[in-house]
């Protein structure tokens, strides 16, 4: 009985934490916000579940089996420990700011092959209006255009945290997510031209030019680079 209600508690307190990161908006920072849906649609049926649960209960026996003393003993110490923890998870999860990926962990990631699409399944590389890109779309588009010149001189403002590149240079990166944090991948653009020396994962705002260098290979020339603070969505989808 008492794993039963255990179960049902910590149903309940999950539900309860999604619903109210919904609420706060602060559940994108954990999901992809085109599935927040999803999961707090279901975050609500199962809290209806566990109010059904205890509103309609079995009527108890009257047989007791005296097998199981020692299970019933420790019942309760197992429903009153794990009641807590969650309870702490849950309170955690509510008060605590969350921690965004860092920058180190986006350069652990770093297998050298950008995103494809930036965890999109829509976007067209051929587009003519890239003042909506950003910097997974970007590093897309560098990686898997076939005519880099038709690029060439395309004026960008992207926001993203910096991280060292080849040979000593310096890239702007942002960590995009497909389904959750978990899955989050780094997306990263090299940079050339007037780049201040900043520390790894300091954020800035960049405007720039995107250019073909010797090689062939697409680059952004910075025009102008500004520090700033990490912005409330860390993410780009």
């Amino acid at each position: 009985m008492w794993s039963k209600w255990l179960g049902v508690a910590l149903a309940a307190v999950l539900s309860v934490v999604t619903v109210s990161l919904t609420v706060t908006e602060r559940l994108q920072l954990y999901i992809n916000p085109g599935q927040a849906w999803f999961a707090c649609g279901m975050a609500v049926v199962v809290l209806v579940g566990t109010v059904l649960a205890i509103a309609v209960r079995p009527e108890d026996h009257e047989h007791h089996d005296h097998d199981h003393g020692d299970r019933s003993r420790w019942g309760p110490i197992a429903g009153v420990t794990g009641g807590t923890i969650a309870a702490g998870v849950a309170a955690a999860a509510l008060i605590l700011p969350p921690a965004t990926l860092s920058a180190e962990l986006a350069m652990e990631r770093d297998t050298g092959n950008p995103t494809l699409f930036a965890g999109a399944d829509d976007v067209e590389l051929g587009v003519v209006d890239t003042s909506t890109f950003g910097v997974g779309d970007w590093a897309a588009v560098f990686t898997a255009a076939t005519s880099p010149e038709r690029y060439a001189g395309e004026q960008v403002t992207l926001t993203g945290f910096m991280t060292p590149g080849d040979d000593g240079s310096s890239a702007l990166s942002r960590l995009i997510i497909t389904h959750c944090v978990i899955d989050a991948m780094p997306a990263t653009l090299p940079l050339e031209g007037d780049v201040p020396d900043l520390a790894t994962g300091d954020w800035v705002e960049l405007t720039g030019d995107v250019t073909v260098g010797d090689g062939g290979e697409l680059v952004i020339e910075a025009a102008s680079i500004t520090p700033i603070d990490e912005p409330e969505d860390p993410y780009e989808y």
